[in-house]
Formats: C-alpha cells, structure tokens, sequence
C-alpha cells in the first residue's frame, strides 16, 4: 500500500518521510485546492527529501479549463520542475463540456521530461468518469488517477472507486484514491474499494487543518495500519 502525502512546505516534506509517507505532493494554496509551488521550494523539497516527489502544476483555481496562455504557462512550469529531479507532476485539463481537454492534454505531456503524471481531481469534474478513465489509459506518461470517484467524499463513494479499480486493471494507470479519507476509516475503505495507493492532506494535520502542519504521531500511526495491509 503506497502512502502519498500532501506537502505545502519543507518542514512538511521531512516530516512526512520521517513519519512512513512513500510519496509527496507538493503544492501551494492549499485552501484553493493546490497550485503550483514557486520552483525554489520545488528545489528545496527535492533536495532534502529521499521519497518521490509530484509537484502540482495548476496555475490558478478559476477552473480546469485552459486558454493558450495558462497552457503556456503549464509548460513553462513543468519545464523548470523536471529540471529539479522532481518524480512527477500533477495536472488535469478540462473542456469546457466536461471531458478531458485532448489536444491541450497531449500538449502538455511532451513536456513531461520523464516525469510520471498525475490526472488530479479534475477528473471529479467529468459527467462520464468511465469515458474519461478509457482516455487518459491511452497515455502511457500518465500513471495514476487522483480520485474521491466523483463531487463527494471517496469514502461515501466505495461503489464508483472500485468499479474505476476494476476498469483500470491492466493498464498503466493506477487509481489513486484521496479527498475525504479518514484515518480510521482508511483500512476499511481499502478492503472494500482494492486501491493500492491512497493520498491524504487534512486528515493527518493538527485539527484536521489544511493550515495547520503535518501530526507526526498521527501521520505515523496511519503509515503503520496501511504498510502492515502489505505484510497481512
């Protein structure tokens, strides 16, 4: 069980590898949802960290919807991201009707330099989440789905996460499950859905706060329950 962690600064980044965290997600304004980080934190998480790290690339939080100009700059950022050593990146692109936005998709992934690739939850945004996972498998730099399976928590949401597992199956994309996972509910939700990867932010901070930092103790009791789910 893969164990991604959000991380908004340095001091996040050490913590969350310290405390069991396999991979990190590293953004800024948190409370928009995440965009993208200035490239000098980019450099310095991925110099003091071992454990692989996505960086989102959404240059701001109007919608996933993208004129020539945003897509300009979307290139530009993950030109200077896969200059740090950066594992992967994290983007989706939506048109306006709600389906994954092709043209502007492969555009940016040949700048990917390399780097794996993360369809955020834009794809929470699709009317056919089906359709949409049956593009992105085309694309063999994208490796995983982030996902709560659609507008609501993906913990109320077990059905429609499984039945994208199941779809997924085979191919080079894995679903990545997050948005509304609970520390004590995240074993249960495994079992039921089959996911190997979940990703947590809020749920393992003090308060429960995306402002607030990462709970080293909570943060490593949770990294404990998933990787033991491994040696079961």
């Amino acid at each position: 069980m893969l164990l991604e962690v959000i991380a908004t600064c340095v001091q996040d980044a050490l913590i969350a590898e310290d405390n069991g965290a396999d991979r990190l997600e590293l953004i800024t304004a948190v409370t928009e949802g995440g965009l993208t980080p200035g490239i000098g934190m980019v450099e310095q998480v991925v110099r003091s960290v071992r454990i692989p790290v996505h960086v989102m690339v959404r240059p701001h939080s109007r919608s996933f919807v993208y004129d020539r100009h945003d897509l300009a700059t979307m290139a530009a950022e993950m030109k200077a991201i896969a200059s740090t050593g950066a594992a992967g990146i994290v983007l989706g692109v939506l048109t306006p009707e709600l389906r994954i936005d092709e043209p502007a998709l492969e555009a940016l992934l040949s700048y990917t330099g390399g780097m794996q690739v993360t369809f955020h939850r834009a794809f929470d945004e699709l009317n056919d989440q089906g359709a949409g996972l049956e593009v992105l498998k085309r694309y063999p730099p994208i490796t995983r789905v982030l996902t709560s399976g659609g507008r609501r928590p993906a913990e109320e949401a077990i059905p429609e996460i499984r039945r994208l597992v199941e779809q997924a199956r085979g191919s080079g994309v894995r679903i990545l499950a997050g948005h509304g996972l609970t520390t004590e509910g995240a074993s249960s939700f495994i079992e039921q859905t089959g996911v190997t990867e979940v990703h947590f932010g809020s749920a393992i901070r003090f308060s429960r706060s995306g402002l607030q930092g990462i709970d080293p103790a909570k943060l490593h009791s949770l990294a404990g329950r998933l990787h033991a789910m491994d040696r079961a």
